[in-house]
């Protein structure tokens, strides 16, 4: 049985100035799913996902996350079972050493220390961090930043994780060990990206956005190879699919 992890309706969104960032959204997203969403600059993207974890809330319409409505009363628990990743991992990472980034969200929830040792050394050690966790966020190279801030989000064990433009500034290899590390995980992935043989690689659905609305909606590889829908939303074809 497939099991909805977020249900969105009719959910609609302005800034203070009266722009119309988001109209009308609905979009149900299953359980242990992956979803990129596309669209050119200013489409809504960011805002849209920014409400997945209450970082805008409902102003028209709703949003679930499981069980879970998301409004002011719920933020801690949608924080618990949603992920972040920001798109610049110096917004992430705020410390003075790479353990104690790592370590801030269990620490916050109250975790016992020898919990938070072993969740933070897990994390670490599974994205190849471990021997830089006494070292300054500040000198990691930018590839190292990014699986940094990761490793922030995966030792909270969210159900959920969004990820806003997670392939910007990697070289090749670590855009690889990242495409890897997304398509190993046992979650529900959103995925918002320029990259569109990132989300080709990484995605099971993929919804384009334009004007704050999904105008597009289905397998990733039907709407990616459609040069006529991508060119008509301001995008193009994926580097793989061009000629």
């Amino acid at each position: 049985m497939v099991t909805c992890m977020i249900a969105i309706e009719g959910l609609s969104f302005s800034y203070s100035d009266g722009t119309r960032a988001i109209e009308q959204i609905s979009l149900a997203v299953a359980e242990r799913s992956s979803v990129g969403i596309v669209g050119a600059n200013g489409a809504g993207k960011s805002t849209f996902v920014n409400h997945l974890n209450g970082y805008y809330l409902p102003q028209e319409g709703s949003i679930s996350i499981g069980d879970i409505k998301v409004c002011k009363k719920n933020l801690d628990r949608i924080h618990k079972v949603v992920g972040l990743l920001f798109q610049n991992p110096d917004d992430q990472l705020f410390t003075a050493r790479l353990y104690d980034d790592v370590a801030f969200g269990p620490e916050n929830l109250g975790m016992k220390r020898a919990d938070i040792a072993r969740l933070v050394e897990d994390a670490l050690r599974e994205l190849g961090l471990w021997e830089l966790r006494d070292k300054a966020p500040a000198h990691l190279s930018q590839g190292q930043k990014r699986f940094a801030s990761f490793a922030t989000v995966l030792v909270m064990n969210p159900e959920v994780i969004i990820m806003d433009e997670p392939t910007a500034d990697l070289d090749p290899k670590n855009r690889r060990k990242l495409i890897n590390l997304v398509n190993g995980l046992k979650k529900t992935t959103v995925t918002v990206s320029h990259d569109l043989d990132f989300i080709w690689d990484t995605c099971q659905r993929v919804c384009i956005m334009n004007q704050g609305r999904i105008v597009a909606d289905g397998a990733a590889r039907d709407i990616l190879s459609n040069r006529a829908l991508l060119e008509a939303n301001h995008l193009e074809l994926p580097l793989r699919l061009q000629r």
